[in-house]
């Protein structure tokens, strides 16, 4: 007889929750014991039941999906993790295999593969989506191990800069004359092409990758899009842009 795993589904849609549960309720080697919306209920349920397997989504709205998966390996040392993403960038993948993640599947797989990453998980071995295989295997064999933010529009890149830059949405659509709602809607594009969930997740990765400099923010890209090397100008909210990211 099988064992039966238990499982904690992570992700913050509900209708993607209770798709995921119906579509495990057809495997009886699954057992669907908790769900949650976001970290806290994360770590909540794993303290409440007794869990074997978590499916997370790493975009929680309120901690950074590496801290998430760190966090609950704290909790549960010998729960297996697999990762259900819509983008699963290399570097994220390597940095979260190394935390304790033992598979990575995107949404674009079918019924027949998800079930087949939970069972190799779920027996402990890794399963790798084959399309992130083969993205890591070129990044390998070419060197294009791009960091993240090389990897955003010309558009996203451009608020991005304005963002670790100190700027708020609305200083940004301003700036840009752009509408609140299109910067907001590029804000959240980056931030999951990221897989950041914070301000704070977006600063950390500028600071850490040597992005500041003082007194301007220079854009080298598109031609088609604003150039802003020097922005001594106070913007309509009253706050000056004093500082350069060099990307």
């Amino acid at each position: 007889m099988i064992e039966m795993t238990k499982i904690l589904i992570a992700e913050r849609q509900t209708l993607i929750r209770q798709a995921l549960k119906m579509l495990l309720e057809t495997d009886p080697r699954f057992e669907v014991v908790a769900e949650a919306k976001d970290g806290d209920e994360v770590f909540s349920k794993l303290g409440q039941f007794e869990v074997d397997l978590l499916l997370v989504d790493l975009t929680m709205a309120d901690i950074a999906g590496l801290e998430l998966i760190a966090r609950a390996s704290v909790i549960c040392p010998n729960l297996k993790i697999l990762v259900l993403q819509k983008h699963a960038g290399s570097q994220l993948v390597t940095q979260a295999l190394k935390n304790g993640v033992r598979g990575f599947i995107t949404t674009n797989q079918d019924s027949t593969e998800f079930l087949k990453a939970l069972h190799k998980v779920a027996d402990g071995a890794r399963y790798i989506d084959p399309d992130i295989a083969e993205s890591m295997l070129i990044d390998n064999v070419t060197g294009d191990d791009k960091s993240m933010h090389t990897r955003l529009s010309p558009r996203e890149l451009e608020i991005f800069r304005l963002l670790v830059a100190g700027n708020g949405v609305n200083d940004i659509a301003d700036l840009l004359i752009i509408s609140n709602k299109t910067v907001s809607s590029h804000k959240k594009m980056l931030m999951e092409k990221m897989h950041f969930s914070s301000m704070a997740d977006l600063m950390r990765y500028a600071l850490q990758r040597n992005l500041f400099e003082e007194n301007a923010i220079v854009f080298e890209h598109d031609s088609q899009l604003l150039h802003h090397t020097q922005l001594p100008q106070e913007t309509s909210r009253g706050r000056y842009l004093d500082k350069r990211v060099l990307i």
